[in-house]
């Protein structure tokens, strides 16, 4: 007898290790919470800031809000499927951090298409930095506590902001030239031709890159494959940019301007002159970022022909003023 309950001890501890500790929510769902700081539940519609990170079940990292330093700040959403993401985020409060892992196959209803990872489930990494719950407020004070703390937020990154682009020139011993808007550029190899003119277009290869150093995207088709970026269905070919007639971020519309025909650069751009306060798509407010470029040709406009297209990447493009 003695035997068998030893027996049945290590076999709860090995159930116990495979588990890791995680508990089952609602449709296949599985958390394991870190810190618990015994707050009230995050509920649906509430404001959360939290900073996450999606992986696959082999680790490969899909998307984190560290990369561009700033946390996600959404309303909380009903949950679209079962046991998805905001199903587990509910089981959180303010100051919480957990590891929830969401079944792939219970996110996609039948007959969708289910993404090409391997394994089970995704997997995130959640701080739940701040909650400003909706609960019985009226819509004027709940947006006003929301925008006052998103007010503090950006003071806290725009101060931060200088001392992150010069922390990032020193580190990568880079010797530019400041322009008197604050754009920053080296030239890493000297071209030979001319420079472009306002309303001329630029060809050009490019790497966007946060301060961090991850790439999130470029149309250099070897470097996308070494940063695990590569899209079969893009084109990796230079995009032509019409140069200094705003249709594209500042920090490009003068950079671009400032080289000469075969030359290779680095502009490390300060959000003032890419997306500012409101960000765009991936980039949060307040990101400075950093982009190689190659200018590999200059296309002087003809007055007889029709303005082409440009073909400029969405991440380039100019950021909606409100």
């Amino acid at each position: 007898m003695k035997r068998k309950i030893m027996f049945l001890a290590f076999a709860a501890i090995g159930l116990a290790g495979c588990n890791g500790g995680f508990k089952k929510g609602t449709g296949g769902l599985l958390y394991e919470v870190h810190a618990d700081k015994g707050g009230a539940k995050i509920q649906e519609g509430d404001f959360i800031s939290i900073n996450l990170v999606a992986k696959t079940d082999g680790d490969s990292v899909l998307f984190s809000t560290y990369e561009s330093g700033h946390p996600s700040l959404t309303l909380l959403p009903k949950p679209q499927t079962p046991g998805d993401i905001y199903t587990g985020i509910k089981l959180l409060a303010e100051g919480d951090s957990a590891t929830i892992k969401t079944s792939i196959d219970s996110m996609f209803k039948k007959g969708q298409r289910r993404p090409p990872f391997k394994g089970k489930y995704i997997v995130y990494e959640v701080k739940v930095e701040k909650v400003i719950a909706k609960g019985n407020l009226n819509e004027t004070v709940f947006n006003g506590r929301i925008t006052n703390y998103m007010k503090g937020q950006a003071d806290i990154m725009r101060k931060a902001e200088p001392a992150k682009v010069k922390k990032y020139i020193d580190d990568n011993k880079l010797t530019g030239v400041t322009t008197p808007s604050g754009l920053f550029y080296v030239i890493t190899k000297p071209g030979n031709g001319d420079k472009p003119a306002v309303a001329d277009t630029a060809a050009v290869f490019y790497t966007a890159k946060y301060l961090n150093g991850k790439v999130f995207e470029t149309n250099v088709k070897e470097v996308a494959q070494k940063n695990k970026t590569y899209n079969p269905m893009m084109q990796y070919k230079p995009i032509h940019i019409p140069v200094g007639v705003r249709g594209v971020i500042p920090g490009w519309d003068e950079g671009l301007l400032l080289l000469n025909k075969g030359a290779k650069a680095t502009f490390v751009i300060p959000s003032k002159l890419a997306y500012g306060e409101q960000g765009y798509q991936v980039i949060q407010p307040f990101t400075p970022l950093v982009f190689d470029v190659e200018l590999v040709d200059i296309i002087h406009p003809d007055p007889n022909a029709k303005k082409p297209v440009p073909q400029v990447m969405p991440q380039l493009q100019k950021p909606v003023t409100r």
